[in-house]
């Protein structure tokens, strides 16, 4: 297991594998795809199943999302074996051009930086919840009746959080600390399904109206489509798919198609348990992150906020490391151009970055603290990912590659219906996402 989370953390903090770098088999590889993939966004997916209309209606767009998921890792990781290039952006560049990969290279960092800000958001909501619990065990008194002290405000303890002990963790060039606790994030996914599918058979019988009938019509559709943000968001493992291919030891295709199904199923399984359960649990009401629906006093769900917890504020500094390096890398270079990049420029560089990214994280944390419009513009950033460029890499390989006309043509058609479906996300989520910020503001 050790020898796994040192694997996973040289996957993750390197922007560039060597070929004689660690190689993974085929139980890794799927480890390394389940723990990039189950994160914050499986704590939006009961909220996603009461938007979207009830469980049918949310599975449809599920199963219909999850074919594009899946095609699209099997696009980057044939595109990364005949480009030979080892990150997203990489491949991209090569495969597309430099105009595209820059383009990549640009949402590539906005990605890592939305996420960012969701990581914040959400541990901002444990800290509250928690804080909610520790004063109603210790007073017996409800929740309604906690007083407001500034030092007890979760936006004054995330401030403490990130300053003493996420900030300290984000400087430095390598995380080392991750290869102990890598494999946190899957256990705190799988243990909160667990207790949430608990909660559901333990629970005082809900009233009926909780659990909207199906719906029919535009609004229905609507409503349907406007949950494929939060599906991208919860599936999304591309970025790192192609340093996971690179660094497997069997690189057929047939292999990494394998890979990619039983990963993708795994997560199916996951993120609909706990979006079934959570939704019969709390109906229309469940809130945006499904931990703040629940009691402070909830044992199950307490040990499930501190798990979720300390693994997002173990994530965030590994997030800052790899959108800090595609900023921080071409400033070094155009640097070696004109003058010797000394050590304290690379440090006085790496330190303001790493200030800037938290300070401007933790103010958008502060001032839009409903995660389900931090999620929206991250699933429509998503698309860019999981669709676009998936479908601008095949398009541009069957320009070059030798196969048969017919199959260049079902391929290329393939990868124009790909990258049109993520254009119309892109543009529909983020637009709609935008609008309820510019609203609450």
């Amino acid at each position: 297991m050790e020898e796994l989370a040192k694997e996973s953390i040289s996957l993750l903090a390197k922007p560039a594998l060597s070929a004689d770098g660690p190689r993974l088999g085929s139980f890794g590889a799927l480890v390394i795809m389940l723990k990039s993939a189950l994160g914050a966004g499986l704590l939006n997916f009961p909220w996603a199943f009461a938007r979207a209309g009830g469980i049918h209606a949310a599975l449809t767009v599920e199963m219909m999302s999850l074919v594009f998921l899946v095609s699209g890792l099997v696009i980057l990781g044939y595109s990364s074996s005949i480009s030979g290039q080892n990150t997203y952006q990489a491949v991209v560049r090569h495969v597309c051009g430099s105009a595209i990969g820059k383009l990549c290279e640009i949402c590539f960092v906005f990605n890592l930086f939305m996420i960012s800000v969701a990581f914040l958001v959400i541990v901002a909501d444990q800290l509250h919840k928690l804080w909610v619990s520790i004063y109603e065990v210790i007073t017996g008194s409800s929740e309604s009746e906690l007083p407001y002290h500034w030092y007890t405000d979760q936006r004054f303890t995330l401030f403490l959080l990130c300053l003493f002990l996420i900030l300290p963790l984000s400087i430095p060039k390598e995380i080392g600390i991750q290869k102990y606790i890598s494999v946190l994030g899957t256990l705190a996914a799988t243990y909160l399904t667990i207790a949430i599918i608990v909660k559901y058979y333990t629970r005082a019988v809900p009233e009926a109206h909780l659990l909207p009938i199906y719906s029919s019509g535009l609004s229905s559709w609507a409503s349907m489509f406007s949950v494929i943000p939060t599906i991208c968001f919860g599936f999304q493992c591309h970025e790192a798919c192609i340093a996971i291919y690179s660094s497997m030891e069997n690189k057929k295709l047939t292999h990494w198609v394998f890979i990619s199904l039983v990963s993708m199923f795994f997560c199916l399984v996951i993120y609909s348990l706990t979006g079934i359960y959570g939704y019969l649990t709390f109906g229309k009401n469940v809130a945006p992150d499904v931990l703040m629906s629940y009691s402070g006093d909830d044992v199950l769900m307490i040990i499930a906020r501190l798990l979720f917890g300390v693994s997002i504020i173990t994530i965030y500094p590994i997030v800052v490391l790899l959108g800090r390096s595609v900023i921080q890398d071409p400033l070094l270079k155009c640097r070696r151009t004109h003058l010797m990049v000394t050590p304290c420029f690379e440090t006085c560089t790496r330190v303001g970055l790493t200030i800037t990214w938290i300070v401007t994280t933790l103010l958008i944390a502060v001032f839009v603290p409903d995660i389900s419009k931090v999620i929206s513009v991250i699933g429509g950033i998503s698309a860019f990912f999981i669709f676009i460029f998936p479908g601008l890499c095949l398009i541009f390989a069957m320009q070059s590659q030798p196969v048969s006309a017919r199959l260049r043509i079902v391929l290329i058609a393939w990868g124009v219906i790909t990258l049109l479906c993520g254009t119309f996300i892109f543009g529909q989520s983020t637009s709609i996402a935008v609008m309820h910020i510019l609203n609450k503001l």
